[in-house]
């Protein structure tokens, strides 16, 4: 298998943009990852594009925009993982021989309010079903019995996540908070408040990758794993199968499949960016993805080793919580700030030394994906 580099990354901002097309922002975030790899027209021999609202050619028409059609352009679908999605598809093509170069993107203009979904049937969205925060909190109460997880440690989650995503300009909200600002938001359902649920939103974001020449940062693996059925709190059919703890979760199997095709594991990764689609989430992740022991999410966000500074930065970008979430550039916009950390280009929010990292994403299906870097 060949090695796969980052040649090049681009963005377009993430928040509202009511005078921007999607189509627009998608041009944005290309032209700059182009541009930084110095990749021009017939330079690139294929195009994933991952996107959950773009509609039909989403894709193409991002690169008709440019005149940089004719090679082959395909449209992915994860949910949240879709980037994701397009990124494994991408990072295949260029490590079998197929391709030499190829660029990635994802773009996305999200409805106001909750995240609809054409994955579950109206009656599941109207009984609460579905990816609703009805949902999102009786995940959060499991953690809290499972893990010792208390409505501070929710809070401080996003305390944390916003005073690193005051630090970037690619974010939606840059203002510092405090935890009693967090606790006295609106209620939105036991145990979550407004300010712990990320913000759907809008943006793009886009990757080159090229055939490796051992001068960049390399994309040690790139994996997309689905959900086994069983858990009542499945991300694929939320409270519905059988309560069974032992079920691994899509998230587990992807990291698990990661560190294995990249030959590393947790104790070698420098920054993470990982899904806090609601607070609660980030401390799951910590869990499935083997940065603590199950149960240990808490103790872990206590020592201070997840905030910049401490001695493994989850969300140094200021995650969902700061940036929003454009469902098809979310992945992507994980990929290119994590390639920034790795070549020491965030200034502010810069992790010193950062060698090795990991993002993170689950989307609707469910479908689990997680990047490991290495420069």
């Amino acid at each position: 298998m060949g090695v796969v580099e980052v040649a090049g990354v681009g963005m377009h901002p993430f928040g509202r943009h009511p005078d921007t097309s999607t189509t627009d922002m998608g041009v944005v975030a290309v032209r700059a990852a182009l541009a930084e790899a110095e990749v021009g027209r017939g330079g690139f021999q294929a195009a994933f594009c991952g996107t959950a609202y773009g509609g039909v050619a989403c894709g193409h028409k991002v690169l008709g925009a440019l005149g940089m059609t004719g090679m082959p352009i395909v449209d992915v679908e994860a949910g949240c993982a879709s980037g994701g999605a397009a990124l494994q598809l991408a990072a295949s093509a260029i490590s079998s021989g197929q391709h030499d170069c190829v660029v990635v993107f994802g773009v996305e203009k999200m409805p106001r309010g909750i995240i609809r979904s054409s994955f579950f049937d109206p009656w599941q969205e109207e009984a609460g079903l579905a990816a609703t925060p009805g949902y999102f909190a009786l995940r959060a109460m499991r953690l809290m019995h499972t893990s010792g997880v208390t409505k501070d440690h929710l809070a401080a989650v996003v305390v944390k996540n916003r005073r690193h995503g005051a630090e970037n300009p690619d974010a939606m909200f840059r203002s510092e908070v405090t935890a009693a600002e967090v606790l006295e938001s609106r209620l939105v359902c036991e145990p979550l408040h407004l300010w712990m649920l990320c913000s759907p939103n809008e943006g793009a974001a886009a990757v080159v990758l090229r055939a490796g020449t051992g001068t960049g940062v390399r994309l040690a693996s790139a994996v997309l794993r689905s959900h086994l059925p069983g858990s009542v709190l499945s991300e694929s059919t939320p409270m519905s199968g059988l309560t069974d703890d032992a079920v691994v979760p899509p998230t587990t199997l992807a990291a698990r499949d990661a560190f294995q095709e990249s030959g590393l594991g947790p104790e070698d990764l420098d920054v993470v960016e990982c899904q806090d689609t609601d607070a609660a989430r980030e401390l799951l992740s910590y869990e499935e993805l083997g940065l603590c022991p199950a149960g240990g999410s808490a103790e872990l966000l206590e020592s201070g080793a997840t905030t910049l500074g401490g001695r493994l930065p989850v969300n140094p970008s200021g995650g969902l919580l700061s940036k929003g979430e454009p469902l098809g550039a979310s992945a992507l916009g994980q990929v290119v700030e994590l390639v920034r950390q790795l070549r020491d280009e965030c200034g502010s929010r810069q992790v010193p030394g950062a060698r090795t990292a990991l993002s993170h994403t689950v989307g609707r299906g469910a479908n689990a994906g997680v990047v490991v870097l290495q420069r």
